[in-house]
């Protein structure tokens, strides 16, 4: 079984970007992949803003990224970027801590004029982290995504192609994918 986690750079479990948390894990469990979600902004914040590397909580999620084949990224858009909290803890990783991984960019903002958020801020960041196999990502306006009841969102039919299109190239990475044995 693949394994993958989910970094989910909002700052709360109540916005519309845990709409696409959700039909992020709803397709992992869907395909099979064991999978953990690390909410950054429930770790520690004096460890997040101080650069504690010796926390116990980033040094636990810094383990379930590393034992993950597949990472997804979700964050809003703030200011043309990721989120501050994204930042902090990406900031804690080891230095090559995506070396060898499929990441998947997904991201939430209020208008196509940040659509290039993933290509111009998050992008660079993730490849100096040993990314190299980055997939395309989505964006996904705030607009498509709506607060049903009980916690539940409605996305858009548009937003939901373009999601389950880029979560089926992670299916195909994986499936794709052949250990070199050296």
């Amino acid at each position: 079984m693949t394994k993958a986690v989910i970094i989910y750079g909002g700052h709360t479990r109540k916005s519309r970007l845990k709409g696409v948390l959700d039909r992020a894990e709803k397709f992992l469990s869907e395909n099979h992949f064991v999978f953990e979600t690390i909410y950054v902004h429930e770790l520690p914040a004096q460890d997040l803003i101080s650069a504690n590397f010796k926390s116990e909580s980033i040094i636990d999620a810094n383990a379930k990224v590393a034992a993950a084949e597949v990472v997804i990224i979700v964050t809003p858009t703030y200011k043309a970027s990721y989120s501050g909290i994204l930042k902090t803890y990406l900031d804690l990783l080891p230095q090559k801590g995506f070396e060898g991984k499929t990441i998947l960019p997904l991201v939430l903002g209020g208008s196509f004029g940040h659509l290039l958020v993933i290509d111009y801020a998050l992008k660079p960041v993730l490849s100096a982290l040993g990314a190299r196999m980055i997939l395309k990502g989505a964006f996904v306006l705030d607009t498509q995504i709506e607060y049903v009841e009980n916690n539940q969102f409605q996305i858009d039919p548009l937003a939901e192609e373009r999601l389950a299109n880029v979560l089926q190239l992670v299916q195909e990475e994986t499936r794709c994918s052949i250990p070199i044995h050296r």
